[in-house]
């Protein structure tokens, strides 16, 4: 597993909304993010998430030509480490983070590995939860996670 862990604020709000963010700490231990983050998330964060500033504010400027500027932000921060796994959702900004070799995975996988490590019973249940939020979520997708995870 890599040694460091980056959420990006979409993973934060929707296990937040269905009262699941626990969750995170139970798969990963303690999460970075960044003060970007932190603020679109609008709530305190509890405390096994740190705040860290990424260093490249150049780099920052060109991805938010293209991607909200919190994305961007966890997308820097991430590329200063070398073994790093970035939680995102959104479609577009896991494509950068790909194109510039960092291992990403959304909400979706994050329950995947909670399962797989028994931190979880059930996926389904919690994919229930989640779509009852504005969070989308693709019933391609869905069908997908459920099947790789013998739901």
């Amino acid at each position: 597993m890599p040694r460091v862990i980056i959420t990006d604020t979409s993973v934060l709000i929707v296990l937040s909304k269905i009262g699941q963010l626990h969750i995170l700490q139970q798969v990963y231990g303690e999460l970075l993010t960044t003060s970007e983050v932190a603020q679109e998330f609008g709530e305190p964060l509890p405390r096994w998430i740190q705040i860290q500033e990424p260093i490249d504010q150049q780099g920052i400027q060109i991805l938010s030509t293209q991607i909200d500027i919190g994305e961007a932000t966890a997308i820097a921060l991430a590329l200063q480490f070398q073994s790093v796994l970035l939680l995102i959702d959104d479609r577009k900004a896991r494509r950068v983070a790909n194109r510039l070799g960092l291992k990403v995975t959304g909400v979706l996988g994050v329950l995947t590995k909670a399962k797989s490590i028994g931190a979880i019973a059930l996926v389904k249940p919690i994919i229930e939860e989640i779509q009852k939020t504005n969070f989308r979520l693709s019933n391609r997708i869905v069908i997908e996670v459920l099947r790789i995870n013998g739901e």
